[in-house]
């Protein structure tokens, strides 16, 4: 079998989303999560569990929008840091 885009799928705290899918996405991601389940040993995956590492994977993989994010985007920082102002009050 050929080696899927997606690997082992984490266990990450989601953010709720609510969408509508055409009928043939949802059967398409049926079955990728079918297969996807087979060659990772992990179990059948479900579709709802697929579309976040897609999205990454898609995004990870778009040049015009890492581009985009390099040149619009200022740097993050980790929640833990404070800025300046933040460790003045």
């Amino acid at each position: 079998m050929a080696k899927l885009k997606l690997g082992t799928i984490p266990d990450d705290k989601p953010v709720k989303l609510t969408i509508e899918l055409p009928a043939a996405i949802h059967r398409d991601l049926v079955a990728y999560g079918n297969a996807l389940g087979r060659e990772t040993g992990q179990g059948v995956v479900e579709p709802a569990k697929l579309i976040g590492p897609m999205l990454v994977r898609f995004m990870a993989t778009d040049r015009a929008f890492a581009k985009l994010r390099r040149t619009e985007s200022p740097p993050q920082r980790p929640h833990s840091e404070k800025s300046a102002s933040e460790k003045l009050t």
